[in-house]
């Protein structure tokens, strides 16, 4: 398990996982949570590839925070198939304050643990994460 600047370890799942999204595109997206009585980042769901924005944007909570990973699949102008991998910091304005500050903390560590991120959002509310958001930033 690598270790975060913040004290959080980073389970070796987490890595495994994503590497199967970037590699393989087994998963649309993988989302993690730390779990704090351990002091760990783990994944918290899987969805395949089948699913779409909609799903992945069901699974992050109103009131927790989050890190999530997306597979954005888009189509370019010139009709060419692309795909980007978005990175997620889920902290919504209702999270609890010391969730936010570990979140926070830890983001930077964790993010380095998933080699092949290509785009990074912070989102506090649903429209910073929205559809329109992933396509303008993919381009």
């Amino acid at each position: 398990m690598a270790n975060a600047a913040s004290g959080m370890a980073v389970h070796d799942e987490c890595k495994l996982r994503f590497m199967e999204l970037k590699a393989k595109r087994t998963h649309r997206f993988v989302v993690y949570k730390i779990e704090e009585a351990q002091k760990q980042v783990i994944v918290e769901k899987l969805g395949e590839p089948s699913k779409g924005y909609e799903d992945f944007a069901a699974f992050l909570p109103a009131d927790e925070c989050r890190y999530a990973v997306y597979d954005f699949e888009f189509i370019t102008e010139g009709n060419v198939p692309k795909s980007r991998i978005f990175f997620i910091a889920w902290s919504p304005d209702t999270a609890r304050v010391r969730s936010k500050m570990i979140y926070a903390s830890s983001k930077d560590r964790f993010k380095r643990e998933l080699d092949g991120i290509q785009i990074e959002l912070q989102a506090t509310d649903p429209t910073e994460i929205g559809l329109d958001v992933f396509k303008s930033r993919a381009n």
